[in-house]
């Protein structure tokens, strides 16, 4: 038993034999002060005018609205769409299988709060959302239509932006 306290006492001894101040001490002679760095010359910087933009690299914008999926026009779609709630559209939402969108309850001027992460287009400034009859209506933050989806299947949605980029919701 007095074995065990007098090694435990050697090997407290022999760590704190070991331990030494660290910090750097100011009053020490002033020949241990570390000497500063010298300056690095930086090259001068270029100015100019940079060169017109190629606009042929760019793709030509498109010039008409693409057609409904199947060539089904705006007015058939409405016809052939099942009857939606807005509580049911409450949640998140797989868009195009690519990106997310978010439907919530909460007021947001006319209609609901609402947003994409990961989408791209028009997508991107998406901020509330209303349903009107058989069809949801996406919407800026500003409350701009940027398009609609019509109720296909049970958590399915198709439609299409203002522009003509197709639009599928599924959960």
């Amino acid at each position: 038993m007095q074995l065990r306290y007098a090694m435990t006492g050697l090997v407290v001894a022999l760590a704190l034999a070991g331990c030494d101040r660290t910090a750097y001490n100011y009053n020490s002679s002033p020949n241990s002060m570390p000497t500063p760095l010298t300056a690095q010359p930086v090259p001068s910087v270029q100015g100019g005018q940079l060169p017109p933009v190629n606009n042929s690299s760019f793709p030509a914008a498109p010039t008409t609205t693409a057609p409904m999926q199947g060539g089904a026009q705006p007015g058939a779609m409405t016809a052939n769409a099942l009857d939606v709630t807005k509580e049911s559209m409450v949640g998140s939402w797989r868009v195009n299988g690519s990106c997310d969108m978010f439907l919530t309850l909460t007021n947001l001027g006319s209609g609901s709060r609402g947003g994409t992460r990961g989408c791209v287009g028009e997508l991107t400034a998406m901020g509330s959302w209303e349903v009107a009859g058989k069809q949801v209506l996406l919407k800026d933050r500003s409350g701009n239509q940027l398009g609609s989806v019509y109720k296909t299947a049970d958590n399915r949605f198709e439609g299409q932006t203002s522009t003509g980029q197709q639009i599928s919701l599924s959960r």
